[in-house]
């Protein structure tokens, strides 16, 4: 690695690649050997044991990982139509296992079924290969967790207790973060901190390096700077190691929040303990200095990525197009798109929602307009969100009339609108005393079976934060979430 931005906050100088380490000790192989017990001979004694008529199942081999992957899509395919869930695995019941319920369980978590995921669970409870296993209730806890359904993960953890289930450091690790998943996050930081005590007292609940990873985050997000310091001086006097993804972690946590001299105290820290920076770091790096329109220092790290082994990924390129566009500097951000297409990287659909929002912001509507209708006409990859990133082009341009016409268009075309551009445009025609619009807009959620309540107008009204376009972009710049098609009602 070439060179790495360093952390002062007043200047910004160039490391060699020198003060890292080249290469890395596996903790296993450090700490860990493996040991043989000499147990004494057993006395002669008459054991009488209860041994089951049933002939055992000698396990087959294990499905790879693309036919798990093609039986699950056809799973998934069948649920969507009017055969019923139950009925559509007693259907497949001969070749599903825990593999492809594994599998299942994240499909219908990435698309909030989190209710039929508790289907699969009790249609595998029958099952005579089922057996339970920590992995299983440690995946569901982690999707009840991420749906925001704490209680949910509440009860699976009892239920796993009841199984006969020894809880193990994976099972409360998705505990912790399940909690953290909810609304009230100092109450939620509370419980983790609660959790991470009580599991340092039992054998088989240690705290491991993703425990640690977790809470540094989240102590992150919350700006409580003073917990996530003491907990970096906890892990370094612990026998567990912080690894690059501690300090992706909290550097984007910190980053995010605008908090630089923070995030570039953990980039300093990250140095002395001979961690070296790969392609996420930079991305943290390039996207937290463009937020804050740092630029001087985004583009050093920029060149020092360049210069590095690592490779520029598109998150690199989206995140500077998205920040050059909010600063109206449209050469610029036109400048990166350039060289993206020059170095042979092909933009997807977040690049084009960059561009969109980018000529949105020097109010180049025409231009933002092009695009969307080229990537329309070419058939390309869209998104809900790339429907509202124009939408908001038009409203943030004073346009709540061509903004309509685009919904019109999207409900007989793709990409269908969802209940993130209700929200938008809620929002928007609210702000412009568009009184007409707003009865229009209710109708058309009410026909497209868009129930309004108390957190959706709240939402729209921007109780909760930044608009729906901004949301769906805010986790992709760096590329350490996925973005998401909309937001729930």
């Amino acid at each position: 690695m070439p060179s790495i931005v360093s952390s002062s906050p007043s200047s910004l100088q160039l490391y060699s690649s020198s003060t890292l380490s080249p290469t890395f000790t596996l903790p296993s192989s450090r700490f860990y050997k493996p040991t043989r017990l000499h147990l004494p001979p057993r006395p002669s004694t008459t054991v009488v044991s209860c041994v089951s008529t049933r002939p055992r199942r000698k396990p087959g081999p294990k499905p790879d990982k693309s036919e798990v992957e093609e039986l699950v899509r056809v799973l998934m395919k069948n649920f969507g139509g009017e055969r019923p869930l139950i009925s559509t695995l007693n259907k497949y019941v001969k070749v599903i296992r825990t593999e492809h319920c594994f599998r299942l369980f994240e499909e219908l978590g990435k698309t909030d079924k989190w209710l039929q995921c508790l289907e699969v669970f009790r249609w595998m409870q029958k099952q005579r290969w089922y057996i339970a296993d920590n992995g299983v209730y440690s995946k569901l806890i982690s999707v009840m967790g991420k749906k925001g359904q704490t209680r949910m993960a509440m009860w699976l953890f009892s239920e796993m207790r009841n199984s006969g289930c020894r809880p193990d450091t994976s099972v409360y690790n998705a505990l912790i973060t399940a909690h953290l998943h909810s609304r009230d996050k100092s109450k939620a930081l509370i419980k983790a901190l609660g959790y991470f005590d009580k599991m340092k007292g039992m054998e088989r609940c240690k705290p491991n390096i993703v425990t640690y990873n977790i809470l540094l985050r989240a102590f992150a997000q919350a700006q409580n700077v003073n917990q996530a310091n003491a907990l970096f001086k906890e892990l370094n006097e612990s026998i567990v190691s912080p690894d690059i993804f501690t300090f992706n972690g909290v550097m984007d946590a910190y980053g995010k929040n605008g908090m630089i001299k923070e995030m570039e105290s953990v980039l300093s820290r990250m140095k002395s303990n001979q961690c070296k920076p790969d392609i996420i770091t930079f991305n943290v790096l390039i996207d937290s200095y463009g937020r804050r329109q740092e630029f001087d220092k985004m583009e050093q790290v920029f060149k020092s990525l360049l210069r590095s082994k690592e490779k520029p990924t598109l998150p690199t390129f989206n995140s500077m197009i998205t920040n050059y566009g909010k600063a109206r500097l449209k050469e610029k951000a036109e400048n990166v798109f350039k060289k993206m297409t020059d170095m042979g990287y092909a933009p997807n659909f977040i690049t084009y929602e960059s561009l969109i929002m980018m000529y949105g912001f020097c109010d180049c509507i025409s231009r933002a307009r092009e695009i969307f209708d080229e990537m329309m006409a070419s058939k390309k990859e869209m998104k809900v969100s790339t429907l509202n990133a124009m939408l908001e082009v038009y409203c943030m341009n004073g346009l709540p009339m061509e903004a309509d016409l685009l919904l019109e268009r999207a409900r007989k075309n793709r990409p269908f609108p969802g209940s993130s551009t209700y929200k938008l445009l809620y929002k928007a025609y609210t702000k412009a005393d568009q009184k007409e619009l707003l009865e229009k807009l209710l109708k058309l959620m009410d026909s497209d079976g868009i129930l309004p309540n108390k957190r959706f107008f709240l939402e729209a009204l921007g109780a909760f934060g930044s608009s729906p376009a901004s949301q769906e972009s805010a986790g992709s710049t760096t590329g350490l979430t996925r973005p998401r098609n909309s937001a729930k009602t």
